[in-house]
C-alpha cells in the first residue's frame, strides 16, 4: 500500500521547497471520512486515493490536483460534501473533486445513459480545468490495476469503456504512458488468450533479443560521439496493444513482427534532431512510408519527434524516434508539462492554452446534443479515429479523424463556415463536399449565405462536431416548420368554430393551455400540433366557452384496419409544408399518379388516401387537408396486387419472374388454394408510381393461366 510519504518525497523532486501542508490535510481528511470502509480486494478504501495520488505525483501535477487524487471520492462515497471539500481545501481542489465526481443523485432509464452522461459531466468540467480529466485518468489506471477482484461481466464492460474513451483522451493530452498502460490492461481483460501470448512472447524475444539491444544503442552512441551531437539513446519493446494491432490489420503471427523494438535518441536541439535524422539514414536504409515528422507538424496533443524505420544490423527493421529533451518531457508528462505551478499563476501557460481548442470545440458541440449517448457515439469517433493533417489556405495546420470531408474541415474552421458550406477546394481544384481528405491536402471552402446544412451531409461526415451540428440544424428547421403548420392549421380551423387564434395567442391564453397539456412552452405545443400528435380542434375547444366546449365533442377517427406498412417524410407536399409526420393508408394503398387527399389523425400523423377512396367520405371534413405528391427518381412505393390463376405448378415461379422483368420486386406475398381449382395470390411489390403497377397488372393479366388481376380494396381496379 502507499504512503503519504512517498507522495511527498516524490513531489519534492519535481517541486524542491515547496510547502506540502496541503497534502498532509487532504491525506488526514481522506483517511476520516474512509474509515472503516474496504476495497472488493479487502484492502483499506484509503489505499485507492493514495495510489491514484501518486499516479498524479508521477505525472507531475500540481498540489491541488495532487490533493483532489487524495479526496476525489469522498464526496461520492462517504458523508462529505462538495462545501465540506471547497471550505477545507479551496476552489481549486473542490472544483476538481466535483468534476470527476458521478452523477449518483440522479435517475436514469439505464447504467449506459448515467454513464454516459458523467462522461459528458466531466467533458464539461475538464475544459473549465484540464486537471480533472487527469485525475480521472489516474482513477481509471489504478482501477484498471486492480479489475480482476470485479465480476467477469463488469471487467469487460469497463476494459471497453477505457479502451474506447479513456485511452484515447489519455493519448489526446499526451499521456503517452497512461494510454500504453490503460491499452495493454484492456487487452489482458477483452482478449486474454492473445494477451498471455503476447506476453511470452515479449518475455522470450527480451531474453534473446538483450544483446541485440546493447548493440544497436551502442552504434548510435558511437554515431553520435563521432558527429560531435551531445545525447543520449535507450531501446524498448513496443506495448502490446501495438503489436496486437499490427498483427490483426497486417494479419501477422507474432513470429513475422520484426520491428518489436523501438529505440529513441534524445538530442539537445531541433537542428540536432533533423541531423540525427540523415545520419540514421546514411548508417541504415529507410523503411518507405515509414517517415513521420511531427516536429514541422506536431500532433493536437503538442507531441512532437521524429520517426523512422530502418533496416538495421541483420536485416531486423527497427523504429527510431529522435526528439529534444523539451519534447521528451512533454511526450512523457503530457499536459502537465504546460502547467504553471508558482503561486498565484496556477493554470495553463497562455502560449499552451490555445493547443487545446478541440477540448473547447467538443464542449461547444455537446450543448447541441440533448442526448447523452448520442453525445457519447459522437465522442468515440472523434477520439478513436486515425488522424489526417491537412492545410488552410494560410497554411494553418488542422488536425481530422480518417476519410474526412471538406464538411468536416468546414466546421472545423468555424460553425458558421460549415453551416453555409457551398463547395470546397482541394488543392487549388473543385472538389465534392464528400470528397475524402488526406494528408497534406490544402482545403478551401467556398460558403453562401443562402446555404445551409443538408440531411444528406450525415452520411458522409466523420467529426462529431459537423454530426451534432447538423442534426441540429435539422431538428430546429423541422421544428420550426411544424410549428408555421400547427399556425396555419389551427387559424383555420378556428374560423370554422369561431374561435379567434391569432388573438387567443396574443392574449396569452396559450400559455396556460401549454400547461394544462404539460408543454413546457407555447412552441412546445404548436410542434405537438404540427406533427398531428395533437388536433387542432382539441386545442380550440379549449378555448371555447365550457357549454360550447362540452357541447363540441370530437368526432371519432376513421376506421382504420390495421397500421399502415409504411410510413414517409418525403413522399408528400401538405400545404406547402415538408417534413411533417406522415402515414399511407391501407384500405387504399395510394400511388403516386393518382389524386390524393390528406386526414389529419390524432395518433397516425397526416394520413394519406386516394381522393376516390370510399372511407374518405366517412372522414371529419374538417380535417381533410390538401397534398400532392412530391416524388424522387429512385423512390419506390409499395402497391398491392390480388391475382386469381389456375392451381397449376409453376404458377408461382412465372409470376415473380413477370413482375422482376418489369423492373419491379415482391416485398412481401402469400398464396392460398381454392376449392375451385384456382390459387389466390396476394403480392405487395415496390413500383415507381401507379402507371408502373398498372404496366405490371398488364403483363400479368396476358400470362395463360392467370383469369384475374386487380387492386385489392382499391378505390378503383385495374
Amino acid at each position: 500500500m502507499i504512503r503519504i510519504t512517498q507522495i511527498l518525497d516524490k513531489v519534492s523532486e519535481y517541486m524542491p521547497n515547496v510547502d506540502l501542508s496541503l497534502l498532509q490535510q487532504a491525506h488526514i481528511f481522506a483517511a476520516t471520512a474512509h474509515e472503516g470502509q474496504v476495497r472488493l480486494s479487502g484492502e483499506p478504501y484509503l489505499s485507492h486515493p493514495l495510489s491514484v495520488a501518486m499516479i498524479l505525483a508521477d505525472m507531475h501535477w500540481d498540489l491541488e490536483t495532487i490533493a483532489a487524487g487524495l479526496l476525489h471520492d469522498t464526496v461520492e462515497d462517504t458523508s462529505a460534501t462538495i462545501e465540506d471539500i471547497r471550505e477545507s481545501f479551496g476552489e481549486g481542489v473542490s472544483h476538481i473533486v466535483d468534476g470527476v465526481t458521478k452523477i449518483s443523485k440522479m435517475d436514469f432509464a439505464t447504467r449506459e445513459d448515467a454513464q454516459a452522461e458523467s462522461i459528458r459531466k466531466m467533458i464539461v468540467a475538464m475544459s473549465k480545468d484540464i486537471r480533472v480529466l487527469s485525475l480521472k485518468l489516474a482513477d481509471r489506471l489504478h482501477n484498471m490495476r486492480t479489475l480482476e477482484y470485479m465480476k467477469p461481466h463488469r471487467r469487460l464492460a469497463i476494459a471497453r469503456e477505457t479502451l474506447d474513451i479513456y485511452a484515447p483522451l489519455a493519448n489526446r493530452l499526451g499521456l503517452y504512458r497512461i494510454k500504453v498502460e490503460l491499452e495493454d490492461l484492456c487487452l489482458k481483460y477483452l482478449h486474454p488468450e492473445a494477451y498471455g501470448q503476447l506476453e511470452e512472447g515479449v518475455r522470450q524475444h527480451q531474453t534473446s533479443s538483450e544483446e541485440y539491444v546493447s548493440l544497436v544503442v551502442g552504434m548510435l552512441e558511437e554515431m553520435l560521439k563521432e558527429n560531435n551531437v551531445e545525447g543520449r539513446v535507450n531501446g524498448r519493446t513496443k506495448h502490446y496493444m501495438s503489436i496486437y494491432n499490427k498483427m490483426r490489420e497486417q494479419k501477422l503471427t507474432f513470429d513475422e513482427i520484426y520491428d518489436l523494438i523501438a529505440f529513441r535518441i534524445i538530442v539537445k536541439s531541433v537542428r540536432d534532431c533533423y541531423a540525427v535524422f540523415g545520419f540514421v539514414h546514411a548508417k541504415w536504409h529507410p523503411v518507405p512510408g515509414r517517415i513521420k515528422d511531427y516536429i514541422s507538424m506536431p500532433k493536437e496533443n503538442m507531441y512532437a519527434s521524429l520517426h523512422t524505420t530502418v533496416v538495421g544490423p541483420g536485416g531486423e527493421r527497427i523504429e527510431v524516434q529522435i526528439r529534444t529533451e523539451e519534447m521528451h518531457r512533454l511526450a512523457e508528462f503530457g499536459v502537465a508539462a504546460h502547467w504553471l505551478y508558482k503561486e498565484g499563476q496556477a493554470g495553463m501557460k497562455a502560449k499552451d492554452a490555445a493547443k487545446f481548442t478541440w477540448l473547447r470545440e467538443i464542449v461547444d458541440w455537446q450543448k447541441e446534443t440533448t442526448d447523452s449517448q448520442e453525445f457519447l457515439s459522437s465522442l468515440r469517433y472523434d477520439l478513436f479515429s486515425d488522424e489526417l493533417y491537412v492545410f488552410t489556405p494560410s497554411g494553418d495546420i488542422k488536425e481530422l479523424p480518417k476519410d474526412a470531408t471538406p464538411v468536416d474541415f468546414a466546421y472545423q474552421i468555424h460553425t458558421q463556415v460549415g453551416d453555409h458550406c457551398k463547395g470546397a477546394k482541394v488543392n487549388g481544384k473543385l472538389a465534392q463536399l464528400d470528397t475524402k481528405l488526406k494528408n497534406g491536402d490544402s482545403v478551401e471552402i467556398i460558403t453562401s449565405p443562402s446555404r445551409y446544412p443538408s440531411r444528406d451531409w450525415l452520411k458522409f461526415v466523420k467529426t462529431g462536431k459537423a454530426i451534432s451540428r447538423i442534426k441540429h440544424f435539422i431538428r430546429t428547421e423541422e421544428r420550426e416548420r411544424s410549428i408555421a403548420l400547427a399556425r396555419e392549421m389551427l387559424e383555420k380551423e378556428g374560423r370554422k368554430m369561431g374561435v379567434n387564434f391569432v388573438r387567443a395567442l396574443n392574449d396569452g391564453r396559450l400559455e396556460t393551455l401549454a400547461e394544462e397539456f404539460s408543454f413546457s412552452s407555447v412552441d412546445e405545443l404548436l410542434s405537438a400540433v404540427g406533427y398531428t400528435r395533437i388536433t387542432p380542434r382539441k386545442v380550440l375547444n379549449r378555448l371555447l366557452p365550457k357549454a360550447e366546449e362540452e357541447a363540441t365533442v370530437e368526432p371519432e377517427t376513421e376506421p382504420v384496419r390495421e397500421e399502415p406498412t409504411r410510413t414517409a417524410t418525403d413522399g408528400v407536399v401538405i400545404d406547402g409544408v415538408d417534413n411533417v409526420l406522415v402515414s399511407y393508408a391501407q384500405c387504399c394503398n395510394p400511388l403516386p399518379g393518382e389524386p390524393i387527399v390528406g386526414h389529419i389523425s390524432p395518433t397516425k400523423g397526416v394520413r394519406v388516401h386516394t381522393a376516390e377512396c370510399p372511407n374518405v367520405r366517412n372522414l371529419e371534413p374538417e380535417r381533410i387537408i390538401n397534398i400532392s405528391w412530391r416524388v424522387k427518381s429512385d423512390h419506390t412505393y409499395p402497391g398491392k396486387i390480388l391475382i386469381k390463376a389456375k392451381d397449376a405448378p409453376g404458377v408461382l415461379g412465372r409470376l415473380g419472374m413477370l413482375i422482376s422483368e418489369q423492373g419491379a420486386n415482391i416485398d412481401a406475398g402469400s398464396f392460398k388454394s381454392q376449392e375451385d381449382g384456382t390459387t389466390r395470390y396476394d403480392f405487395t411489390v415496390m413500383v415507381r408510381d401507379l402507371p408502373h403497377l398498372l404496366e405490371v397488372m398488364g403483363v400479368l393479366s396476358r400470362e395463360k393461366e392467370v383469369l384475374d388481376v386487380s387492386r385489392p380494396n382499391a378505390s378503383r381496379s385495374g
